[in-house]
């Protein structure tokens, strides 16, 4: 692999995948697949120490987060809780020879059948799991610790699944506070903590900046809450709380850390999307791609891709068409599959259910395909390399 460039990390249904790209961010090389073919949810990167983790399974493997210190050419995976072959090799010797199975203890028995997300801040790695759950790693990802006051929280008997069930899938930090995050559970809404993880407090509250009129989807604001199926979330640059949201049900901007939420979704062509992106550098730029709803298709209105960019904090949105395809266009952009680079302009990335990735390295202004053919990409995220 070239230094100095980028790297796409890309979660697919069949194995993780690296594609890398030069300086000036114009030639890129596909590789994989890696970590055993596993459905990958979420791949994430340290740029500082180089090293990747990428978080999956299911009801075949158990859960598991394999990593590599390597750039790829190795990985370990450490194995959570068990799945259906180990149920199978332990009872036929022919199985357990065929996949290379060992029995051995699995620290979280079947507390949990993936992991959905991934997050690394102030030398911790954390794990979101499905059913929702949290677990940290102080030890580079090796070994694993559940968070309890986030799993015993009061109100963890009332969360209900969302489509994919019951999954905690987005997981931010502040990087000037190691004890600060945020975690988004689909459907039970935006959790947060300020003491690390001891205790945690839910903030779906509508601001009372005004009434959100014309919600009358089931997964809409009532109730003075903006509805708990947040799809994703990402934390704005800067000092302060600056939070935006996609939600099943609308876009979403909070200014205070999530403790009200303000609907930007007016200049949308619709109300539902799955992911959200926020430049690099300037807190009121953000981009998401929306989708015409949620029992119509799931696919770009009028089958016209487009990602949708503000440059005012989402008080008006403007449609980036240049280079996606805008005729018979029905493929699907998951939660977690759009990303950014920090780069002057900053890149944007996303990946679809059809195995493709798009980049634009001019913050939206046009866009290229730079792979094709993968498996259904599950997630995308960014990394530089030193």
């Amino acid at each position: 692999m070239a230094a100095n460039g980028t790297t796409i990390l890309v979660g697919t249904t069949k194995g993780a995948f690296l594609i890398d790209g030069d300086g000036g961010r114009k030639d890129w090389q596909v590789r994989g697949p890696f970590c055993g073919g596993w459905p990958i949810n979420h791949v994430i990167g340290d740029p500082e120490t180089g090293r990747i983790w990428a978080g999956g399974g299911g009801d075949w493997n158990g859960a598991g987060i394999w990593r590599t210190e390597d750039d790829g050419e190795t990985w370990e995976v450490a194995r959570l809780t068990k799945g259906q072959m180990d149920e199978w090799a332990a009872k036929d010797p022919a199985v357990a020879r065929m996949i290379g199975w060992k029995e051995e203890p699995l620290p979280h028995g079947d507390a949990f059948t993936q992991i959905w997300s991934l997050g690394h801040a102030h030398g911790t790695v954390y794990a979101g799991t499905k059913p929702a759950k949290l677990l940290a790693s102080h030890d580079g990802g090796k070994t694993w610790q559940h968070l309890q006051g986030l799993n015993d929280h009061p109100s963890a008997g009332s969360w209900n699944p969302g489509g994919a069930g019951l999954v905690l899938h987005t997981i931010l930090s502040d990087p000037g506070d190691r004890d600060k995050l945020w975690i988004g559970i689909s459907a039970a809404g935006v959790f947060a903590t300020e003491d690390g993880g001891k205790t945690w407090e839910r903030r779906n509250r509508l601001s009372n900046l005004g009434a959100c009129a014309d919600h009358h989807h089931p997964a809409g604001p009532a109730d003075g809450e903006i509805g708990h199926c947040v799809h994703n979330m990402m934390r704005a640059p800067g000092n302060g709380d600056l939070i935006y949201q996609q939600n099943h049900h609308g876009v979403w901007r909070s200014a205070d850390g999530g403790r009200s939420w303000d609907d930007i979704t007016a200049g949308l062509p619709s109300t539902f999307g799955f992911p959200i992106c926020v430049h690099p550098r300037d807190p009121d730029t953000i981009w998401t791609l929306p989708l015409n709803g949620d029992a119509a298709g799931r696919f770009p209105p009028d089958a016209s891709a487009a990602v949708w960019r503000s440059r005012d904090g989402g008080q008006s949105w403007q449609a980036l068409r240049d280079g996606l395809p805008q005729q018979a266009c029905y493929f699907t952009v998951l939660r977690q599959a759009m990303a950014r680079d920090e780069g002057e302009p900053a890149g944007i990335y996303f990946g679809t259910n059809s195995g493709s990735v798009f980049a634009s390295t001019d913050e939206g202004d046009s866009w290229r395909e730079v792979a094709r053919h993968l498996p259904t990409v599950l997630s995308v995220e960014v990394m530089a390399r030193q």
